[in-house]
């Protein structure tokens, strides 16, 4: 599983022109089932996105499609993590992280 942070790279006024490129490909990955969970970060212009487990090179691929990534208004920073804990109603999360 990934933690992919959404960093910033150009003004607001740049990025929010974008913004409803952006919003349908995060709607479209949810769909897909590689978006887990997405959402900003407090008090500051950062998002964050949570991916279901695949290989690293395949995240990288999927990031580089963001339309804010490809118009390099954005970048993205990327954890990898295995969850070997869940809150029970995160039980099928666990699971699906551990096939």
């Amino acid at each position: 599983m990934y933690i992919a942070l959404l960093k910033l790279t150009a003004t607001v006024e740049e990025v929010d022109l974008v913004l409803p490129d952006h919003a349908e490909w995060l709607a479209a990955e949810h769909e897909r089932g590689r978006f887990l969970a997405s959402g900003r970060v407090h008090r500051d212009a950062a998002r964050v996105i949570l991916i279901a487990g695949m290989p690293r090179g395949r995240v990288d691929a999927l990031l580089a499609t963001d339309p804010l990534v490809v118009k390099r208004l954005a970048r993205y920073e990327v954890i990898q993590f295995d969850a070997t804990r869940t809150a029970p109603g995160m039980l099928a999360l666990n699971e699906a992280v551990a096939s």
